[in-house]
């Protein structure tokens, strides 16, 4: 497995838990629990963004990573 497919695999991985702490913020009736999962959540999409870039950069660097 290459660089940029282990990087892209563990991006997909993280839209997953963004996806589960955002269900779970929605569902739970404890006012602190649902702003410390919002907040958790918040910093995982941070995590994507920048790994995004960095899936990018990959790309560019090195052009028989894309398409994967």
């Amino acid at each position: 497995m290459t660089v940029a497919s282990q990087v892209k695999q563990t991006l997909s991985g993280l839209k997953g838990i963004e996806a589960n702490l955002s269900s779970l913020a929605l569902r739970t009736e404890d006012s602190d629990s649902k702003r410390t999962l919002h907040e958790t959540m918040m910093i995982v999409h941070e995590v994507i963004t920048d790994l995004k870039k960095r899936v990018g950069e990959l790309e560019r660097e090195e052009f028989q990573y894309n398409g994967f």
